[in-house]
């Protein structure tokens, strides 16, 4: 019989681990141990050494952001972050993913324990999902984030010319991918980006808002009717499947869900394609399931050409390997040239001039 994921729960809240512990209860996931902050979690992770740790964001004592901190720094272990619907928290959500957690989760409130419908297996796949995430990556993000500190750059003139519709999707492991890779493409790149990152409404303009304090190019959540530019990156907002009009404008819309989620990197490939044809550029990054994969066969279709990450620098080979796997895959590129690769195929030569990823 299979072992269980063992995982360590940390929360400040003795009823947010009440209603967690019993939420992750199944068959494959156990509960080892509670911790009430994060001195006490660091002090249980070295002697426990569970396989995924849910971290609170507000605690006393040590918050989340100071402990996942260490944690990557003395013992890399995957972590799932806890965040509230708040201003403060969703931003602190960001910087915990930049940091490397691998995911995070809503959390329950006194009023609403047992969330929305689907919450609890989604919160059991999160967590199976971190799980996968081999010490060796942890150690890389943890070395990574020591050595390199995100900068404030100045904007640029952006271009008038667009060579490419860019669709450029992640998922889990994605704000981290997203914090190294944007800031490293040129601000007058002669292509507009339409990013989906699977994340619920409010984080998404949180990351737009952080992604764009630290890059060239600009970047922006995108709203209804919003044009499309070179030199600028549109995020689909949470909760809302992005989509290109016929006339160049944005439209957003709450269809059903694609791939069990919403925004989805299909149904925005799948709309651009076609107006588009053989100037679209799909880019898939880190992410669990398929999302993308339906998405990239229509950009081939069209005469497009599809880039995908790496698995050696994945946090998640789940979205790349199904595109590559189909045989979409044009381009298999790890993420510290990733920049360098998109700016090549936009037919712009060059990388901003950070230092977090390396030209050719």
């Amino acid at each position: 019989m299979p072992s269980k994921t063992r995982v360590l729960v940390v929360d400040d809240s003795a009823f947010a681990r009440s209603v967690i512990a019993k939420k992750l209860a199944c068959h494959d996931l156990e509960i080892i141990d509670f911790a009430k902050d994060g001195i006490e979690a660091l002090e249980k992770i070295k002697t426990l050494q569970p396989d995924v740790i849910t971290l609170d964001v507000s605690m006393p004592r040590m918050d989340g952001l100071e402990a996942l901190e260490r944690i990557m720094a003395e013992c890399p272990t995957p972590v799932v972050m806890l965040s509230a619907l708040t201003g403060e928290q969703t931003q602190t959500t960001i910087s915990a993913l930049e940091g490397g957690a691998v995911d995070f989760f809503l959390k329950p409130s006194v009023t609403s324990p047992a969330g929305s419908e689907g919450a609890t297996e989604d919160l059991r796949n999160t967590v199976r999902a971190a799980a996968t995430v081999t010490g060796a990556k942890l150690k890389s993000i943890a070395s990574w984030n020591r050595t390199h500190r995100v900068p404030r750059r100045a904007k640029v003139q952006r271009p008038n010319r667009l060579n490419k519709l860019v669709v450029l999707g992640t998922s889990t492991g994605g704000p981290k991918a997203l914090a190294d890779l944007i800031p490293a493409l040129p601000g007058d790149l002669p292509a507009c980006i339409l990013l989906v990152q699977h994340m619920p409404p409010m984080f998404t303009k949180s990351l737009a808002d952080r992604l764009n304090q630290a890059s060239e190019i600009r970047v922006k959540e995108a709203a209804e009717g919003d044009k499309i530019e070179p030199g600028t990156i549109l995020l689909a907002p949470g909760g809302y499947h992005m989509t290109l009009n016929k006339n160049g404008t944005i439209a957003l819309n709450q269809g059903p869900q694609v791939c069990g989620v919403r925004p989805a990197v299909d149904v925005t490939m799948q709309s651009v394609s076609p107006v588009y044809g053989s100037s679209t550029l799909g880019v898939v990054l880190t992410g669990m399931g398929a999302d993308g994969t339906k998405g990239a066969a229509g950009i081939k279709a069209a005469g497009g050409q599809v880039v995908v990450e790496a698995e050696s620098t994945c946090a998640i080979y789940g979205m790349p390997k199904s595109i590559v796997d189909a045989g979409y895959a044009d381009h298999v590129v790890p993420l510290h040239k990733m920049a360098q690769k998109i700016a090549s195929l936009c037919g712009s030569g060059s990388v901003a001039t950070r230092g977090r990823v390396a030209v050719g």
